[in-house]
């Protein structure tokens, strides 16, 4: 299909998805990623369901009564409407110890011991939930580990019978699962972290992720290829109680698939606890770096508007903006680089690109995140030829993100680097900062040390 004209975007049906300019797939198997039709220039995102701007009505997550997600400015430009959702956790605060250094051969911490304001149902070491495949040594030493590391309770780890020798799990057999998850939480749990690698989806009329899927139980309308999903009420939300405001507890893979990777992850965790606030503090601190690469692959490219945004600081807040440097590298007409290589002091690094080359090359700092927008990085551990969401972990990084079936690329269905920057410089955990900034998560896989936090809550 050509490409429509300025007056025919303006007019663009909703819902309306642009084939790419050529048929040819991208990858084998699976469908290629289609552009959304958008209404350029106004800063209208034709193609979606209810977005930021403007407190626009859509679907609650549970599948109840609608209610505005977000509130904000939208920004002008192809990428949709960017908002930071209001809303307010109630309660007392009190201070609380989070440890930072690095972890022990049998995962014991070493370091010091930081205050930070929490209130004891915020997402922290004492409301998360961590999930054990009974019966796998890996998942096993991984949730030993990750205790350890944390100091969190008996009663926080749950063990749940589970076959890790599969990559997907069938809708009825999840649906066991996650009663016998459910059954075994208090109402103090606040998020939950996985300690196996696979199964890391779930199958049924269509394909969700598992932290998708343990959050908000498996159903169709969060998935479905190319269809336009349910609206997460947790995006751009300013609560810090997901469970005790929203009733949704977001969830997280840690990723790794050895023991050693892990012991590395939950370090490089820890070491990132109120790292930022200390550094800010120090004359001449050097900021950590944000880069935001547009592509020469124009189709996973499409959140490049919302990266320009925050990279001139029309977008993320005045927060994000003094503590960070942000770079933009434009390589959308081919006179620049598809790639970053031989940058320091790397925090955030959003791309997009089927595989991201010389990803080793760059040194990350504690606590710092990645992605990269293509069609199956979250499908562990193959992303049929694609690269998984857990190669950026494997390369130093402490979080990142892909999705488990062709998305097509809406801009909703991937991280928004405006929210994402946002939340995390103002003291989210990452697992807070980057649920937020995802408005159609279904089918994206969340991996990563859930607890990692290097700026302080204001």
């Amino acid at each position: 299909m050509p490409a429509p004209s300025p007056a025919e975007r303006a007019t663009a049906t909703p819902g309306l998805r642009l084939r790419p300019r050529s048929d040819t797939p991208f990858h084998r198997p699976g469908l290629r990623l289609r552009a959304a039709a958008l209404a350029v220039g106004t800063g209208l995102l034709v193609s979606c369901g209810g977005g930021g701007g403007g407190g626009s009505t859509s679907v609650a997550s549970d599948g109840g009564s609608a209610e505005p997600v977000g509130s904000g400015s939208v920004v002008s430009g192809v990428g949709g409407s960017s908002g930071t959702g209001t809303g307010s956790s109630t309660g007392s605060s009190s201070t609380s110890g989070s440890t930072s250094g690095t972890t022990a051969s049998g995962g014991a911490s070493t370091g010091t011991t930081t205050g930070t304001t929490t209130s004891p149902t915020d997402v922290s070491a004492t409301s998360l939930a961590v999930l054990v495949a009974e019966g796998d040594p890996t998942s096993e030493a991984i949730a030993r580990a990750y205790q350890a590391a944390r100091g969190l309770s008996d009663s926080q780890i749950i063990r749940v019978a589970l076959s890790t020798a599969t990559e997907t799990l069938g809708e009825a057999e999840f649906g066991l699962l996650k009663s016998r998850i459910d059954a075994q939480l208090g109402a103090s749990t606040q998020a939950l972290l996985v300690t196996w690698s696979q199964p890391s989806r779930v199958t049924g009329a269509c394909t969700m992720s598992l932290t998708s899927a343990l959050t908000f139980g498996y159903d169709n309308r969060w998935c479905g290829q190319c269809n336009r999903t349910q609206v997460s009420r947790y995006y751009g939300a300013a609560t810090r109680r997901p469970w005790t405001d929203l009733g949704l507890r977001p969830s997280m893979m840690l990723g790794a698939r050895t023991l050693a990777q892990a012991q590395a992850l939950i370090a490089r965790g820890l070491a990132a606890e109120g790292a930022q606030t200390r550094a800010a503090a120090q004359p001449q601190a050097t900021l950590p770096q944000g880069w935001l690469l547009r592509t020469s692959d124009s189709l996973r490219s499409v959140r490049w508007t919302d990266m320009q945004a925050l990279s001139t600081g029309a977008a993320g807040g005045a927060t994000a903006a003094s503590r960070v440097r942000w770079r933009y590298q434009d390589n959308s007409a081919g006179a620049a680089s598809d790639r970053l290589n031989g940058a320091a002091d790397v925090m955030f690094y959003l791309t997009g690109l089927a595989r991201v080359p010389d990803i080793t090359g760059n040194t990350y700092l504690p606590g710092a995140v990645a992605d990269h927008l293509t069609s199956f990085g979250g499908v562990l551990p193959s992303a049929y030829g694609q690269m998984p969401a857990t190669d950026w972990l494997d390369a130093g990084l402490t979080g990142s993100y892909g999705t488990v079936e062709e998305p097509c690329n809406w801009t909703e269905k991937f991280p928004r680097a405006s929210v994402l920057a946002q939340r995390y410089t103002a003291g989210d955990t990452l697992i807070e900062a980057y649920w937020k900034s995802v408005q159609w998560p279904g089918q994206g896989l969340f991996v990563g040390d859930p607890l990692a936090r290097p700026w302080a809550p204001g």
